[in-house]
């Protein structure tokens, strides 16, 4: 069995998804990150936007205020707004992952492919310090609060990843592969998961 997805998790500001782009081009696999956003948008009718800010953001970073965010936002069929984005997220990158050859940048991927043989999950982290750096350099944040923002942004993550799924994000058990991007580098990453992806193959 060839590792035939990947799904590609990552602390904010370490570069997962650039990993994913280059991983994507170097294995000829397709790549869904913001095509995932614009997929969901046309098969649910969610807006891009609600998408970005709710597809695998908490509203809050405490657990207990997200839940209760989530179920003040029932419409009174059992599901909340954000349960139905999940269940749009969910059975899209099911849909995907049975056509094979991609990799997925987050949304619960991980999770949601859990049982599939043919999927490497890979985590991707780095120190604060190179993850400013890079909010500072790569994305152009000049506002001064690069590490205020990366800590909200990762326990948003955290906080909505444990909400669908009851795990702890960023826990290296819950992964196949976990990398340090700031001390192996961008390329280095990309060229260590495709050795594993086409060894396996």
């Amino acid at each position: 069995m060839s590792y035939s997805i990947i799904t590609i998790s990552r602390e904010y500001g370490s570069g997962g998804r650039e990993i994913g782009m280059k991983l994507a081009d170097a294995l000829g696999y397709d790549f869904y990150d913001n095509e995932l956003v614009k997929k969901i948008s046309i098969e649910s009718g969610f807006t891009e936007s609600f998408i970005r800010e709710h597809g695998e953001y908490a509203g809050y970073t405490n657990s207990l205020l997200f839940n209760l965010s989530v179920s003040a936002m029932n419409d009174g069929t059992g599901l909340s707004m954000l349960d139905k984005l999940y269940i749009f997220q969910q059975n899209l990158i099911s849909d995907l992952a049975e056509k094979g050859n991609c990799v997925i940048v987050g949304r619960c991927a991980d999770f949601i492919l859990r049982e599939r043989d043919d999927c490497l999950n890979v985590f991707i982290h780095a120190d604060n310090s190179f993850r400013t750096n890079r909010i500072t350099s790569v994305y152009g944040d000049t506002s001064g609060n690069s590490e205020k923002k990366l800590i909200e942004k990762d326990k948003k993550r955290a906080t909505y990843y444990k909400y669908y799924t009851d795990r702890q994000w960023g826990y290296s058990r819950n992964y196949h592969l976990c990398l340090d991007s700031g001390k192996l580098g961008i390329d280095n990453c990309v060229e260590i998961i495709t050795e594993i992806v086409t060894e396996k193959t």
